[in-house]
């Protein structure tokens, strides 16, 4: 039986695709072109600032930043903070770490800012144990990391101010308000100061300082989300998508539930298969979405026009289940996933 079930395994990745179809895909279309107004905000406010936190998604640790943060306003100290890590496949994070370092990135924490509620509220899987613990320690790297860091660094007109500025960058929806929460959870044991949201586009503007440490004291700028204005490829905007930085309908849930499931069979990630009872891994998104619609119930009724008129027929809801499955890979049903796997086993470019 085993062998009959790796034969058939085989032979569904054999036939599985090696490339998505990007052809005809317009990433340019997909981004919004108003977020220079923001970039420019915050470097009229870096004479206030001590530091920089960029925060970014663990899932995709070597796409999608922003390069301007560099350029504009790398004259700064700079913390990396890769968030999501719970989402994230991190059974390779010494090679994602020696690709951002070779980059210049020296300064790097992962974390998850949202689950930092007690372990007696959690699961009792020692692993789940075992990952919040781990959040937890993370977490509590990031304030004595900044300080060593403006400590040793010339602080120029603000070298008599007592209190430390730290701003908070990154693209959409990579956890920067969760990030400014949960460190005022920790160390001042106090609730939210900002409004999160698991769509992009929640913080809108760069907003007063936020306290999340007395000793030192320590303030936090939370910032809007700043893609970069020009995305590398096509394949780099679909992964932005898929992590939530922009609203599906720009780029079309259907066509997004195709590139997950692309990715998924990819990576042997088959934990859809038993999460919405299908029969087997597939990799035509069509067959599965009409499968996950069928047994979510979610069907619609559209009206045909024949000869003899218009007929009501009800059919699978495709775009319904794909919000679904989209939905279900982000709040990590579906496993732990590294979207930057194929990059990670990229001999990097000669200088």
């Amino acid at each position: 039986m085993r062998g009959t079930a790796r034969a058939l395994l085989s032979a569904a990745r054999a036939a599985w695709r090696q490339n998505f179809p990007v052809d005809g895909r317009d990433v340019a279309r997909w981004f919004p072109g108003h977020m220079a107004k923001g970039l420019k905000k915050m470097q009229s406010s870096l004479k206030l600032v001590d530091c920089i936190i960029e925060v970014h998604d663990a899932r995709i640790p070597l796409s999608g930043r922003n390069p301007l943060f560099q350029e504009t306003l790398g004259i700064k100290p700079h913390v990396l903070v890769l968030n999501k890590m719970d989402l994230a496949d991190l059974s390779e994070q010494q090679k994602i770490i020696q690709h951002l370092e070779r980059e210049g990135l020296k300064n790097i924490i992962f974390t998850n800012c949202v689950k930092d509620e007690n372990v007696k509220q959690m699961s009792s899987s020692w692993a789940t144990v075992l990952l919040f613990v781990v959040e937890e320690q993370n977490r509590a790297q990031i304030v004595p990391m900044v300080t060593a860091l403006v400590g040793s660094s010339y602080r120029y007109h603000r070298g008599e101010n007592a209190e430390y500025c730290i701003m908070v960058i990154g693209v959409p929806n990579v956890g920067k308000s969760s990030l400014i929460n949960s460190l005022r959870r920790q160390h001042l044991r106090k609730g939210k100061a900002t409004r999160v949201g698991g769509e992009p586009g929640i913080t809108r503007a760069v907003m007063s300082k936020i306290q999340v440490c007395e000793r030192p004291p320590m303030f936090l700028l939370d910032t809007p989300g700043v893609l970069a204005p020009r995305i590398g490829s096509v394949e780099t905007g679909l992964k932005l998508a898929l992590c939530g930085t922009v609203l599906d309908h720009l780029v079309g849930e259907e066509t997004l539930a195709d590139y997950l499931l692309y990715t998924l069979n990819r990576h042997q990630l088959l934990g859809y298969v038993q999460h919405y009872g299908l029969d087997g891994a597939c990799d035509d998104v069509v067959s599965v979405l009409k499968r996950v619609a069928v047994r979510l119930g979610k069907m619609q009724k559209v009206k045909v026009l024949t000869g003899t008129g218009d007929v009501n027929v009800i059919q699978p809801n495709y775009t319904a289940a794909a919000r679904d499955f989209l939905r279900t890979f982000r709040s990590g049903l579906l496993g732990p996933v590294m979207l930057d796997r194929d990059m990670l086993h990229t001999p990097p470019a000669d200088p």
